[in-house]
């Protein structure tokens, strides 16, 4: 099992903890940030491959940022699982 913890830039939430399950999403857990909607997130990726999780959330902006938490989310997953 691969695990990180993931500082986060340019959000409310400070850092992701991810843990993957071979290919698979087994677990996310924001630290700070908006707690219904990272929660939300979190639950709807688990048991989720991978490069789905980073097709569906890479490049989501929250309030002209660059960056949300789910775009947070994809970029430590592609940390994880270069292609």
């Amino acid at each position: 099992m691969d695990k990180l913890l993931y500082t986060t830039s340019g959000t409310c939430s400070r850092a992701i903890e991810i843990e993957l399950e071979g290919d698979a999403v087994r677990r996310v857990l924001f630290h700070g940030g908006c707690q219904g909607n990272t929660c939300g997130i979190a639950s709807l990726v688990e048991g989720m491959p991978v490069a789905e999780v980073v097709r569906r959330l890479e490049g989501i902006d929250c309030r002209g940022k660059g960056t949300s938490c789910p775009d947070q989310l994809a970029r430590a997953l592609r940390s994880m699982r270069p292609e």
